[in-house]
């Protein structure tokens, strides 16, 4: 039986002619929806999230100078970056707790002495595994060993120190275990997360994040 190769499926000028209309409806369509994206009306964890990009350097440098004469780990009433709070699972209700932790920058060394006996427990150690953010999980825990840690971010830095809040969750409040988007932290498989390599900053440290 003959067949007409212009009318054949995929060839011809018909089929391209076809083909061609519809990916100029596919931009048409897409241009449009970035049109419309770019008119919405923002909101308010926009607008923070574009500030915390540039933020204010001398507002940022009295802060951590405040944070530098403070304590190491200190309970703070809200999270100062509220954005990234809310988009890691913060809720301001009973059982979150916000901490902020201050770090040493500059490696993970053991301190050595330089006088009196050379004994093996005191040789010099370096601990590369960790980041940053992890020891900052694990020193908020160990001051409240009764919350468990649901994620951290970072806050600033300076040429000494690093600066992150960590947000806490205490597993015991029936708050938290009736809340039906945050109750899995309550469960067994889940206690000492931050020791355990569970968090988002030990999978990052592990290689098991992107």
């Amino acid at each position: 039986m003959f067949r007409n190769p212009k009318f054949q499926t995929g060839r011809g000028p018909r089929f391209k002619s076809v083909q061609a209309h519809i990916n100029i409806g596919k931009d048409l369509k897409t241009n449009f929806i970035s049109k419309l994206d770019n008119n919405m009306a923002k909101g308010m964890y926009h607008y923070i999230r574009e500030a915390w990009k540039k933020p204010d350097k001398k507002l940022l440098r009295e802060r951590m100078i405040a944070w530098r004469r403070s304590n190491a780990i200190v309970k703070v009433d809200k999270p100062l970056r509220l954005d990234r709070a809310r988009s890691l699972g913060y809720k301001d209700k009973k059982g979150f707790v916000v901490v902020r932790v201050r770090l040493i920058r500059g490696g993970h060394k053991r301190s050595r002495p330089k006088k009196a006996r050379m004994v093996k427990n005191l040789t010099i150690r370096k601990n590369l595994v960790l980041n940053y953010r992890s020891i900052a999980e694990q020193r908020a825990t160990r001051k409240y060993k009764n919350l468990e840690v649901l994620n951290s971010y970072n806050i600033g830095k300076d040429g000494t120190y690093a600066f992150f809040e960590v947000i806490l969750v205490d597993p015991h409040k029936q708050e938290i275990q009736t809340d039906k988007t945050i109750n899995w932290i309550a469960l067994p498989k889940n206690r000492g997360r931050a020791f355990r390599g569970l968090t988002s900053a030990n999978r990052s440290s592990r290689g098991l994040r992107a």
